[in-house]
């Protein structure tokens, strides 16, 4: 009987130990994923702030900023 709930517990360690291993696998791609997003929107928030700074420079030459 000790030898089937000891094989029992084995089971179960091996299987949340898969589990755990299948995370983590995950967890590292949602992170490479997200570092890649992370980059994209670095380079659109350089862009935007490069827009930004032409369209004020456009403005002043053309004397349509506000006071």
């Amino acid at each position: 009987m000790t030898d089937e709930v000891e094989n029992l517990v084995l089971e179960h360690l091996r299987a949340l130990r898969r589990e755990v291993s299948e995370a983590r696998l995950d967890l590292k791609e949602v992170k490479s994923r997200l570092t890649a997003v992370e980059m994209q929107v670095a380079t659109v928030n350089g862009r935007m702030d490069r827009f930004d700074e032409r369209l004020a420079r456009i403005e002043l030459r053309l004397e349509l900023q506000d006071a």
